[in-house]
């Protein structure tokens, strides 16, 4: 009798744990989501900033590299091909509905190497070269130093940064505005749920300590953030969508 109720102790354990995983793999994803469905009804892209692709796919291109170094938990190499994913299919919608609405027909490309329309290119192909020659150049310095643990190490901090920067603008701009109206309050709730529910992922996983350090971040940003709803005031007219 014992016996069967820790096989189904186990069963369910590792139920849990599988269900834990999917949620690892595919919850990052999900909130755009709702965001591309919107860009694709308001035929507008405006309200939706290419610089957290941008932020992502650079985050996930090095965890990626990270983790031929240190190889840590399958379900987050493959959370970073959904998000490198994802991403890519936001600025490929992004491109498509400003390539629609464009008026001036001055564009931008990589190739003109302008600093000043960096990550504003006219077109998708633009940002498959970047990352296509990011990629090249990660892999190139990575089978170089691939041998010095300093490296891999710093790889792997160098990646999770980058992650847990990604509320960092959103903070600076509530405090420039001395307001946080216009801010979704949901979606900051979502991300603070999230990021709590991915640390004790780590946590419990025994994750590298890159990935710990990056969510305590994040989720002190988020606070932070949410802290600033109630300093600067919540008014009426904060959007809650």
């Amino acid at each position: 009798m014992e016996q069967g109720s820790e096989e189904n102790m186990e069963s369910s354990w590792a139920l849990l744990s599988w269900m834990a995983s999917g949620v690892m793999v595919f919850g990052g994803a999900v909130p755009y989501v709702p965001q591309y469905q919107e860009i694709q009804r308001t035929n507008n892209a405006e309200g939706f900033s290419t610089r957290v692709c941008l932020v992502l796919l650079v985050a996930n291109i090095l965890r990626i590299f990270f983790w031929i170094g240190k190889q840590f938990e399958l379900p987050l190499l493959l959370q970073s091909v959904v998000m490198i994913l994802t991403m890519l299919a936001m600025l490929h919608l992004c491109c498509s509905i400003q390539s629609s609405n464009r008026v001036s027909t001055k564009q931008h490309h990589i190739t003109d190497l302008d600093l000043r329309y960096f990550w504003s290119w006219s077109s998708f192909e633009d940002y498959l070269m970047f990352c296509f020659a990011f990629t090249l150049l990660c892999a190139f310095i990575t089978f170089l130093f691939l041998d010095w643990v300093l490296f891999v190490e710093a790889l792997g901090s160098l990646a999770v940064m980058f992650e847990a920067m990604l509320g960092l603008p959103q903070l600076l701009q509530n405090y420039n505005n001395r307001s946080t109206r216009g801010m979704s309050v949901k979606m900051v709730l979502l991300w603070t749920a999230g990021d709590i529910f991915k640390t004790m992922y780590f946590v419990i996983n025994e994750s590298p300590t890159q990935f710990v350090v990056c969510g305590a971040v994040q989720i002190l940003i988020d606070i932070a953030i949410l802290l600033q709803v109630g300093y600067y005031g919540q008014d009426t007219r904060i959007k809650l969508g």
